[in-house]
């Protein structure tokens, strides 16, 4: 990494058109991976992430009443098929973080079933948001 590039550009993986693997995006910025979460070791919960699955990290998603949170985005191949984002909110433990690589793994939305523990940390964000971030 450059000295100009930003941590998440770093970790950006280009693929081809149509081969995008399902990723996650992990917010960073307002609430999300700060003191304002304690508790939490953030560093750790992204580099765990980042060593089993395609990771970006965001600036503030504007949803900080859900810090922190971590967006779970379809392959192109799934949204293909009608797969939407999977908004997950609260993310603040170890286990949950390990859940949410598991099934990403697994194929994430449209192709592999999300794990019924995480229907827990599930919340639909603003439409105002949705609509920001073209889901």
């Amino acid at each position: 990494m450059t000295s100009d590039q930003r941590p998440e550009e770093a970790r950006t993986e280009h693929t081809p058109a149509g081969r995008a693997p399902c990723r996650v995006v992990v917010c960073r910025d307002c609430c999300c991976g700060t003191v304002k979460v304690p508790g939490v070791d953030h560093a750790q919960q992204i580099a765990h992430l980042t060593e089993k699955v395609p990771v970006r990290v965001s600036d503030c998603l504007d949803v900080c009443e859900h810090a922190n949170v971590i967006v779970v985005q379809p392959s192109a191949a799934a949204r293909a098929t009608g797969a939407r984002p999977v908004w997950l909110g609260l993310v603040n433990d170890q286990d949950a973080t390990e859940d949410i690589a598991r099934w990403v793994r697994a194929g994430g939305p449209g192709v592999a079933p999300c794990p019924d523990i995480l229907d827990l940390y599930v919340f639909t964000p603003p439409r105002r948001v949705r609509r920001e971030r073209g889901n």
